[in-house]
C-alpha cells in the first residue's frame, strides 16, 4: 500500500510517499481503507519535533512512528473475528489518537477506538477534517460545563479547533463571539457566531465586555491582559498552550476565583458519535479550506504550517 513516511524530523520534504506493508487486523480490530485524512497542527509539529520535548515521547533521535495522520474517513474492508460494532462495507470516520497511521491507504484500529459511522450527508474529505478540531473543542467545552446563555469568546475562530468550538458552544446554547481576521469574518458568521471581532481593528481586552468563558484555540492572547475580561468565576481555556502558559494558568487557578484550563485532551467513541449526531441534525458542518492528494503531502504540510488556513486541510488518499 502507499503511505507518506518520514524517518527523520525536519521540514515538509522529509515526508515521502512509499510502498509499505498492508496491515492485518487483530481479533478486535477493523481494517479501514482510508479515503481521506487531514493535516493538522499536531501533525506538522510532530514532523519537526516542535517542541523539542516531543522527542522524549516519540523518539529522541528519530521518530518511532513513521506514518503520521491522526484522522480519517474511509470504508471497513475487513473485521477481526470478535468485532461486533462494525461490518465490511461500513463507511466510517474518526481519530487514531496517538497511534497515528492515517497518511496511508489502510490502517487498523480497535473497534472501541474513536470511530463512528460517517454521516451520509458529507463527503469523505469533509468527514476526515472533523475529528481533530471537533474532539479537541468538545473536550474543553464539556470540561468547562458551558451552559445556555453564557457568553463565550473564541479566539482563532476560523481555524480547525476554533470553527469547531464556535459550532459546539452554540449547540450548548452559548452566546458566542468569535475573534478572527478581516477576511474570515463571513466564515465565522456563517457557522453561527452571534458576534465577530476583527482582531486587526479591535482588542477584546479593551472593549469593556466580560465573558464567562474565553477559549484561545491558537495560543494568541496575553493571559495577564485577558484575565480581566473574564467574569468573577470565569474560565479561560488554552487548548494550544505551551509550558509557560500552563504554569501561568495553574498559578491563576490556585490564587483566584477564575480558572484556567490547559493540558492534553482525552477522547473516545462517545465524543465522535456526539459530533456525528450534531452533523446529522444540521448543527455542525465541516470547514474545508483546501484538498491535496497524498502525493502532495509535503506541500500540504508547508501550507498548514504557515498558520493561515481557514478551518481544515484535507488529504485525498
Amino acid at each position: 500500500m502507499k503511505a507518506a513516511v518520514y524517518t527523520k524530523y525536519g521540514p515538509p520534504e522529509v515526508l515521502q510517499v512509499k510502498e509499505v506493508e498492508k496491515p492485518t487486523p487483530k481479533h478486535n480490530e477493523i481494517l479501514i481503507h482510508i479515503k481521506a485524512t487531514a493535516v493538522n497542527s499536531g501533525d506538522w509539529r510532530l514532523r519537526k519535533a516542535d517542541p523539542f520535548a516531543a522527542r522524549f515521547i516519540f523518539g529522541l533521535l528519530r521518530p518511532k512512528i513513521n506514518i503520521l495522520g491522526s484522522v480519517f474517513s474511509g470504508e471497513v474492508e475487513r473485521v477481526g473475528d470478535t468485532v461486533k460494532d462494525f461490518k465490511v462495507g461500513d463507511l466510517v470516520f474518526g481519530h487514531t489518537d496517538l497511534s497515528f497511521g492515517s497518511y496511508a491507504e489502510y490502517n487498523c484500529l480497535p473497534e472501541n477506538a474513536s470511530i463512528a459511522l460517517k454521516p451520509s450527508t458529507i463527503s469523505h474529505q469533509e468527514a476526515a477534517v472533523i475529528p481533530f478540531g471537533g474532539l479537541t473543542a468538545l473536550h474543553f467545552i464539556k470540561k468547562a460545563n458551558i451552559k445556555p446563555g453564557q457568553k463565550v469568546l473564541i479566539v482563532g475562530a476560523s481555524g480547525a479547533v476554533g470553527s469547531a468550538a464556535v459550532q459546539l458552544a452554540k449547540s450548548f446554547g452559548a452566546d458566542v463571539t468569535g475573534v478572527c481576521s478581516t477576511t474570515n469574518i463571513p466564515l465565522v458568521k456563517s457557522i453561527g457566531a452571534n458576534k465577530v471581532i476583527d482582531y486587526t481593528k479591535e482588542d477584546f481586552t479593551k472593549n469593556g465586555e466580560t465573558y464567562d468563558v474565553i477559549f484561545d484555540t491558537v495560543n494568541a492572547i496575553s493571559i495577564s491582559r485577558s484575565i480581566p475580561s473574564l467574569t468573577k468565576n470565569g474560565i479561560m481555556i488554552l487548548s494550544a498552550a505551551g509550558m509557560p502558559e500552563m504554569i501561568q494558568g495553574l498559578w491563576i487557578s490556585m490564587t483566584s476565583n477564575k480558572k484556567v484550563m490547559t493540558g492534553v485532551i482525552s477522547h473516545n467513541k462517545t465524543g465522535i458519535v456526539f459530533i456525528k449526531e450534531l452533523i446529522e441534525a444540521g448543527k455542525y458542518k465541516p470547514v474545508l479550506d483546501r484538498t491535496y492528494s497524498l502525493e502532495q503531502i509535503a506541500e500540504a504540510h508547508a501550507y498548514v504550517e504557515k498558520g493561515h488556513k481557514k478551518g481544515n486541510v484535507a488529504i485525498r488518499v
